[in-house]
């Protein structure tokens, strides 16, 4: 892996290292590269067979000296350069040296043996790299045996395909070329525009030159791809022309991809609509990869997908389907925020993916509002606040002190908090002037780069508003943390007053600062004669107060109204009994906010397990779904670290069986004809729930009847996977697995490499994850680190199965006994998660130091691991304080 700190003095290379290329005492960039030396365009051009292990590449790049130099500093790695040349602004071609100089953080020094002048200069690389084996870059899959090579640069990986200013800062024109074998197909981020034969086999093929382009957002991929008909997404006011739009897979599975081409044109019209501004590319591929690093990338006309996102059919499971949607949406909405405009650095990665997030939400409550995407804005907001609520959590603008503060950036905190502050200015200012103001910023900065500050006096200008709203939105920016409001009703002269004080949420067990202050915009509904009403004020000091104007006397207050603020809140006792009454008659997203109310109290402290059961009991009455299961997380929390006897695990789960059971058996185990999305999502997620965190019988029986049927071999000797409902078929495996044992764990195991429908390959590994009996745990840990497990799939067999002290402890064991293995298969943006994936889950103070001794020497293995031991250590010690807290008995009252 590479990491970003450079040495502070680069001296010559001994090895074929001439006085005429000797590096002088300029010191190696520690951070961005010069600006001195700018790339004007690039003509990149590649010779790759997929079936090789090599690839070949020249690279030309124009750059704009602004001073004169005899070097420049630029980014490869793993490149054998064989050949450099300058040509100076006279046009005279000198050789030129390329030189490394750090090998991990892939920065090279390229020496043009004399000073040249300030101007316009070509430099040319020729080279060789392998095809990478960790996602990143160039690099290699396979899919039913057959070879493909494809990219994924983001967010440093573009030095690992061709020597490059690889920063986002730095956007320029991009001719692409492609030697490839007669028999395979290219594709990349523009329209094909020339093909010719290029003699024994191969091919070349030209593309037409990008529009400017970050080297994050370079795209293509090589090998026998299968391609649907080009379809065309009509023109409407912001777009002259059709737009084509294919979808790109592995060969023989394009059939399937009807769906996702039928949905994008609506996800296209929305975002231009939006936006007041076209759809900006020649063309719109959408690929699904056989292995990916990440779930998708939104790769400027050719956008690339976990393949299980786009192959879909009639017995796809309901969670692919409306995954495929809303990754769809997002990725597209990254073609405006991030592709269109892009970020000037990656401490400001949030203006890509916040807005794409939130951009997300809003086109899918357009398109499809029954998928309720108001609801996963609130409880991604909420999943953030657990990372927020970390004193060693990221800021949404984090200072980049190296490649792991860059690659560790792509995590709740930048998506899904990010989109929450979004959307909580916005509704502060109104969502037409919000919509003023991107429109504003995005035609101000289309085919450039923009940072926060530019984002911030948008929406300002066009909200009318001054400093004092700069710096709120700011605050949320420049400062990690979860604001806690704590409320208190009081009565006097006469009016209802709800005063306000604001501090840091920290979790018992924090050794964290609570003193900070944020400019939260507070919203709070409160009671009155005829219902409810909802005032607003901004908190911009430690307490404050809002007048609550016609209310009820006694009232009760949601002090987050319309969960639309990123902020927790806590009531007094007296508050939070009237308000237990009211839930019902809260909005969803309210009831949300006040199941999260709930557990923070829970984690500070204040409420004991027996007071959580009870005030979650009412939204177990919800119609909604999210509602109805939004107490599943904190009562399993309850079932496993509080409940010690099995009269208190037995209340515990006797409430889950009386909340719960009534719906799983109304609902069935099966398909029905005509059921929505929403049911056959609930299906799934209460029979998981009810079959393996409380293992209650009649609902492992009936997930253990479709197990075995898919267990069975057919005629070919293949299992028949299609037996089981294909929304359940991972949990009704995985239910095998734990009754069945070894003959259920080496049917799975022999079955994977056989099958490529990445759906059916989840609902395996899911089944393989289940397995209780440690010979056969360790058994999976093996397989998860072989090759028919692709390298993208191995966490999943690697992260469950820690419910228990015994389990975490024989988890810790394997990983510290195959620790170079999962080291090889850990790409870009896995490294800040090793230490999670060793140690997530634990709850001891030598959980903790075990996961410290291990990882501290070892803090250089991977970018990002310094950050993940911090987060997950805190993690594990938060837990550990709030198991010690406890109260069991408080279970029983």
């Amino acid at each position: 892996m590479r990491r970003l700190v450079r040495p502070l003095l680069f001296t010559a290379l001994a090895t074929g290292c001439g006085l005429a290329f000797a590096a002088g005492a300029d010191q190696a960039p520690t951070g961005r590269l010069p600006s001195w030396a700018v790339p004007q365009s690039y003509q990149i051009a590649f010779k790759v067979d997929p079936a090789q292990t090599d690839f070949s590449g020249t690279t030309t790049i124009k750059v704009k000296l602004a001073k004169a130099s005899d070097h420049v500093w630029l980014d490869g790695a793993s490149l054998t350069v064989s050949k450099v040349t300058v040509t100076d602004a006279a046009g005279k071609t000198h050789d030129a040296k390329y030189v490394e100089a750090d090998s991990k953080a892939g920065v090279v020094r390229v020496d043009f043996g004399s000073t040249l002048p300030a101007g316009e200069i070509t430099l040319k690389f020729e080279y060789t790299a392998p095809l990478n084996a960790q996602l990143q870059g160039l690099y290699k899959v396979t899919a039913k045996g057959q070879p493909y090579a494809m990219t994924q640069m983001e967010p440093i990986s573009a030095r690992y395909a061709f020597p490059s200013f690889d920063e986002p800062g730095f956007k320029t024109p991009f001719d692409i070329s492609i030697t490839l074998p007669e028999g395979d197909t290219a594709v990349a981020n523009t329209q094909l525009v020339s093909e010719k034969p290029a003699g024994k086999g191969w091919k070349t093929v030209n593309f037409a030159p990008t529009l400017p382009l970050p080297t994050y957002l370079v795209a293509f991929a090589v090998g026998p791809w299968d391609i649907t008909p080009t379809a065309e997404i009509s023109p409407d006011a912001y777009r002259s022309k059709p737009l084509p739009l294919r979808g790109i897979a592995a060969a023989g599975e394009a059939h399937r991809m009807s769906h996702v081409i039928s949905e994008t044109p609506s996800i296209i019209h929305a975002l231009e609509n939006y936006y007041g501004f076209g759809y900006p590319w020649d063309k719109l591929d959408v690929l699904a990869a056989p292995d990916f690093a990440a779930g998708a990338m939104e790769n400027a006309g050719l956008v690339t997908f976990r393949d299980w996102l786009l192959l879909l059919d009639k017995d796809s499971p309901a969670r692919n389907v409306r995954g495929s949607f809303n990754v769809t949406a997002h990725e597209l909405a990254h073609q405006w925020t991030g592709d269109t405009v892009t970020l000037a650095w990656w401490n400001d990665i949030w203006l890509n993916e916040a807005f794409a997030t939130w951009m997300q939400q809003k086109v899918t409550e357009e398109v499809h509002p029954e998928y309720r995407a108001d609801l996963d804005r609130v409880r991604g907001a909420q999943g953030a606040m657990g990372n927020d609520s970390l004193v060693s959590a990221r800021k949404i603008r984090q200072p980049i002190t190296g490649n792991g503060d860059i690659e560790t950036a792509f995590d709740g905190i930048t998506y899904q908090k990010g989109a929450a502050v979004i959307g909580m200015f916005e509704n502060y200012v109104g969502d037409k002037t919000f919509q003023k103001g991107m429109r504003a910023y995005i035609q101000a900065h289309k085919f450039g780069n923009a940072t926060a500050d530019d984002l911030v006096n948008a929406i300002a200008t066009a909200a009318g508003k001054g400093d004092a709203f700069k710096h709120a939105f700011k605050s949320f920016l420049d400062q990690s943390g979860v604001p806690y409001v704590q409320t208190k009703l009081e009565h006097r002269n006469g009016q209802t007053v709800l005063e306000l004080k604001q501090s840091r949420y920290l979790p018992l067990g924090s050794h964290g600062d609570a003193s900070r202050i944020w400019g939260v915009p507070v919203c709070v509904r409160y009671g009155t004669a005829d219902g409810s009403k909802v005032a607003c004020d901004m908190l911009d000091k430690a307490t404050g107060s809002i007048v609550l104007a016609g209310a009820s006397n006694p009232t009760w207050v949601m002090p987050n109204a319309n969960a639309a603020g990123y902020y927790r809140f806590s009531l007094d006792k007296g508050e939070l009994a009237a308000l237990v009454k009211e839930v019902a008659k809260l909005s969803d997203a309210e009831q949300l906010a006040y199941a999260d109310a709930i557990g923070a109290s829970f984690q500070h402290g204040d409420l004991d397990a027996g007071q959580v059961l009870a005030a979650l009991k009412p939204l177990t009455q919800s119609k909604t779904s999210q509602v109805f299961t939004a107490p599943l997380g904190r009562v399993s929390w309850i079932y496993h670290h509080v409940a010690k006897t099995d009269v208190q695990r037995a209340r515990v789960a006797d409430w889950v069986k009386a909340a719960y059971l009534p719906k799983l058996e109304a609902l069935g185990y099966q398909r029905k004809a005509g059921e929505s999305e929403d049911d056959a999502l609930l299906r799934s997620t209460l029979a998981a729930t009810l079959a393996f965190d409380y293992k209650l019988p009649a609902v492992r029986a009936a997930l253990l009847q479709q197990g075995e049927a898919a267990l069975k071999k057919k005629a070919d000797g293949r299992l028949d996977l299609a037996a089981a409902n294909p929304d359940l078929l991972g949990d009704a495996l995985g239910v095998a697995v734990q009754t069945q044992g070894k003959s259920a764990v080496d049917a799975l195991i022999a079955e994977l490499p056989q099958t490529s429908d990445p759906a059916l390959r989840n609902g395996i590994l899911g089944g393989l994850a289940s397995v209780e009996d440690p010979a056969l745990a360790e058994q999976v840990r093996d397989f998860a680190i072989s090759k028919p497990v692709k390298v993208g799939e191995m966490a999943s067999l690697l992260r469950s199965g820690r419910d228990t002290e015994a389990q975490r402890d024989a988890m810790w064991s394997w990983f510290a006994g195959h620790y170079p293995q999962i080291l090889k298969r850990t790409g870009s943006f896995a490294g800040g998660y090793l230490p999670m994936l060793a140690a997530g889950g634990g709850c001891s103070s030598a959980e903790a130091q075990r996961v410290q001794a291990f990882f501290k020497p070892r803090m250089n293995d991977a970018a990002g691991i310094s950050r993940g031991l911090a987060q997950t250590t805190e993690a594990i010690e938060l837990c550990a304080a709030l198991q010690a807290k406890q109260e069991p008995a408080s279970i029983l009252r």
